[in-house]
């Protein structure tokens, strides 16, 4: 007896093989049905490299994001796996909806699959949470104010919205709690609904079988194996080639790490989201729950109901005209408010792309007081302590006065670095976490750098660094003003504008300083 034979008699997995495989097909299914298989499929892929991501990652705001990074840069085929990983949340959501339409199109939720359909409904609402659920633990900037405005979001629910929002933070503010608990809902809770709600629409998909083509062929029905496998199989591999192709092409994003107390960064969602982010802006105030909750709500009730509302016999899209037109009225607005979505996303800096800010703290700590306890570029040695996963405040407190930590090293009159020079140190430390390592700037950029660090960061931007809720953005100002303009500007705004809340600045520069900051400005067009 040969040892398949001997596990055959112990398992019995030929009978389960044969009744998983020889599932009759009416004739005439064709590729319309591998939908559902590719999404299965996709699914999987999902399971195994979440698997993979999480023996490396860290569930914790100190390492969440450093943890990533290493995947990223250090892991062997790391950043493909995350590749897959993310890319794939994507391709699975337009799965889900493609296979939607095509249960819908062909009505395959009518008597007797109405229960089919429903768990389909929960499977889909599954698969978002996974997506929302995943936005929070990179522990980048795009993570943290994203879910900020989710957790507002639920905030706003009527009579419970102060205890749902509690229950997604964790505590009063986002941080350790909120990270934990979306971490665990992401790797336990949620894939425990996935299986229990997958297992019930197969088993109920082959009680009642699938529904078939929407005419009826004449012929004999087929067994699932091999004329329909060999169908699911070359979908199947077309859709995996797309997403690998794509991972390794496309490096998944990642936006430098969380900063709390950034509250000029503009969250944007992934575009699976962005029609709800849209039409918060047409029912702002009061109204938001009409966009959080009602609208939604009602969508998704009308899902759960379709079947129930829709009980003619007919499954041609064309004999069912009112259900086949809110369908695709309700696709048209989703996409629509998808589109307005994107075309009003602003440009988010390049995680990647230094600012004079970045640039000055880089020179700064460069300096003899840095260099003293760390090594050159003491910034990236410092970041490889444990001590030094502290924030932003801790930080700038260090900076500005070592004794805090290390008594001693005060040397009057120099001391330690004013605010500004320590949060252009802080800028830079930020820049070198997420493995960036620079440009190699001339002199001039150098200066410019420091001049604009020192003096216009308190009010101004450039390359999404500096605070430019006061005085604006100056990434691109040379395309409006030129080096005459701005040389009177920053030497005496009011002579130009008498409203103007700007200090003058032509007794505070030095020629070389003046000189270097307009040219700098000047062309940024």
């Amino acid at each position: 007896m040969s040892f398949l034979d001997w596990l055959d008699s112990r398992t019995g997995y030929r009978a389960g093989a044969k009744h998983l495989l020889d599932e009759p097909l009416p004739s005439g299914v064709g590729w319309w049905f591998v939908t559902g298989s590719i999404l299965l499929f996709l699914l999987g892929v999902q399971a195994l490299t979440g698997l993979v991501l999480t023996m490396y990652y860290v569930p914790s705001p100190e390492y969440a994001y450093d943890s990533v990074r290493f995947i990223m840069d250090r892991l062997p085929l790391g950043s493909v796996v995350r590749g897959l990983h993310f890319f794939g949340a994507s391709f699975i959501v337009v799965a889900a909806l493609i296979h939607m339409t095509r249960v819908v199109l062909f009505g395959s939720y009518k008597r007797p699959r109405e229960v089919t359909w429903i768990t389909g409904v929960v499977l889909l609402l599954v698969i978002l949470a996974f997506a929302l659920s995943g936005y929070l633990l990179p522990w980048d900037q795009k993570a943290y104010w994203a879910t900020t405005v989710s957790i507002n979001i639920a905030r706003s629910t009527p009579l419970v919205g102060e205890q749902i929002a509690s229950l997604l933070r964790g505590g009063m503010n986002l941080g350790a709690l909120t990270l934990g608990r979306w971490y665990t809902a992401h790797v336990f809770l949620l894939p425990g609904a996935l299986v229990a709600f997958v297992i019930s629409h197969l088993y109920l998909m082959r009680r009642h079988g699938i529904s078939g083509p929407l005419t009826e062929v004449k012929g004999e029905p087929k067994p699932f194996y091999p004329y329909h496998a060999v169908k699911d199989t070359i979908a199947m591999a077309v859709v995996f080639a797309a997403l690998l192709t794509l991972a390794f092409t496309v490096r998944a994003p990642l936006d430098p790490i969380a900063d709390p107390s950034d509250a000029t960064y503009v969250p944007r969602p992934e575009w699976y989201f962005l029609s709800l982010f849209q039409l918060l802006k047409y029912f702002p105030g009061p109204l938001e729950p009409v966009a959080t909750m009602v609208i939604p709500g009602l969508l998704v009730g009308a899902l759960f109901a379709l079947p129930f509302l829709d009980r003619s016999p007919d499954r041609h899209p064309l004999k069912r005209p009112l259900i086949t037109g809110a369908f695709a009225l309700v696709g048209a607005l989703l996409a629509g408010l998808t589109w307005l979505g994107l075309q009003d996303s602003p440009a988010q800096a390049d995680p990647d792309a230094w600012g004079p800010v970045s640039i000055a703290g880089r020179d700064l700590a460069q300096d003899e007081r840095c260099v003293r306890c760390h090594t050159t570029g003491g910034a990236a040695n410092m970041l490889s302590e444990t001590r030094l996963r502290r924030d932003p405040e801790w930080v700038l407190a260090h900076v500005q006065d070592p004794e805090i930590i290390a008594p001693g090293l005060r040397e009057p009159p120099a001391g330690g670095m004013n605010t500004l020079s320590g949060r252009a140190v802080i800028t830079y430390m930020r820049r070198v976490r997420t493995g960036s390592e620079g440009p190699q700037a001339g002199g001039e950029v150098k200066l410019a750098s420091r001049v604009f660090a020192m003096r216009c960061a308190n009010c101004h931007r450039i390359d999404g660094e500096g605070d430019g809720t006061a005085g604006g953005d100056l990434s691109h100002i040379g395309r409006e003003h030129d080096a005459k303009w701005l040389r009177e500007w920053i030497s005496d705004p009011s002579l130009m504008d008498e409203d103007v809340d700007m200090p003058a600045f032509g007794d505070r520069l030095s020629e070389e300083e003046m000189t270097t900051i307009v040219n700098y400005l000047a062309a940024r067009k």
